[in-house]
């Protein structure tokens, strides 16, 4: 059958009323959460244990690049049977940087390596930590649009992420704010389900989604202890370990179509020294058991 066949074929095939089935979320992998093995090493691991998604540390990537080639770290993916679902990470674009120029040239650089590797998104964090201004705010939104500029040509999206550990944006409403009023086809919204919880927003907030506005998530949980105002990145636990109420954020960001990875991110040095094929099988494990 050809194409002209298969078209009208199914154009005058019946209509089946059916119920929508739940996007699917897939277990990832941020590699950070191996930081103490090499890009290879820990992909290796990952595969091994059934992962198909990871979220490329791109200073590792480009640590084997540099030795191998940008072709040969894309190889290392395809032939392990991973998908670079997203990567990880460019800041100082949006927020006050007194050295923009060379910063725009390392987006340009990253969102190059980023297509090479097959990958079509990259976190932005906006990792400002003095108190912010409204002039913040306003350049904040012109320097977002133009990194967006940059990200363009190269069909990379970039994700802003929030956080309760930096300033400019600690919450979702303020996180889509920016988004919302940068208003660029290159710029879209991300979540941290650690920040997410342990910051300013509330669960509530996800019904301001509009649907499949969301493009990522980090998926961690937060541990009862210590008290929200002495956490730091790495007390991140495994999904379903601590107090966060993960089942009701994906239920949320599925109702909004949310259909993609949820990466892990770990910095508990435990974690980031674990053999990466049993850290892989303890994530996989830990994310579907949410779902």
């Amino acid at each position: 059958m050809n194409r002209r066949e298969f078209l009208a074929a199914t154009a005058s095939a019946p209509l089946l009323t059916q119920t929508k089935p739940a996007p699917a979320l897939s277990p990832c992998v941020h590699q950070i959460s191996s930081n103490g093995f090499d890009y290879k090493t820990a992909l290796d691991g990952y595969s091994k244990a059934g992962i198909r998604a990871v979220e490329v540390v791109l200073a590792k990537a480009k640590e084997f690049a540099d030795r191998e080639s940008p072709a040969a770290a894309r190889r290392v993916l395809d032939d392990l049977g991973l998908k670079a679902a997203s990567t990880s990470n460019h800041i100082g674009a949006v927020e006050p940087n007194p050295n923009r120029a060379k910063n725009l040239d390392d987006l340009k650089a990253k969102c190059e390596l980023v297509r090479m590797l097959g990958a079509d998104r990259l976190v932005l964090v906006p990792a400002m930590t003095a108190k912010p201004t409204d002039d913040d705010y306003k350049r904040g939104i012109d320097n977002l649009r133009e990194a967006g500029d940059i990200a363009k040509p190269f069909n990379v999206s970039l994700m802003f992420e929030f956080s309760k550990f930096f300033t400019l944006a600690t919450s979702l409403s303020t996180a889509l704010w920016f988004v919302r009023t940068a208003n660029h086809p290159n710029v879209r919204l991300m979540i941290d389900t650690y920040h997410f919880w342990i910051g300013p927003s509330k669960v509530e907030d996800l019904d301001q989604l509009r649907d499949g506005e969301l493009m990522h998530m980090h998926f961690e949980d937060t541990p009862r202890e210590p008290v929200r105002e002495l956490l730091e990145q790495r007390h991140r636990a495994l999904p379903g370990e601590g107090i966060a109420p993960l089942k009701k954020i994906v239920e949320a960001v599925r109702r909004k179509g949310y259909a993609g990875a949820l990466s892990v991110e770990l910095f508990d040095p435990a974690f980031q020294q674990m053999d990466p094929y049993q850290l892989g099988m303890k994530i996989k494990a830990a994310v579907e058991s949410q779902l």
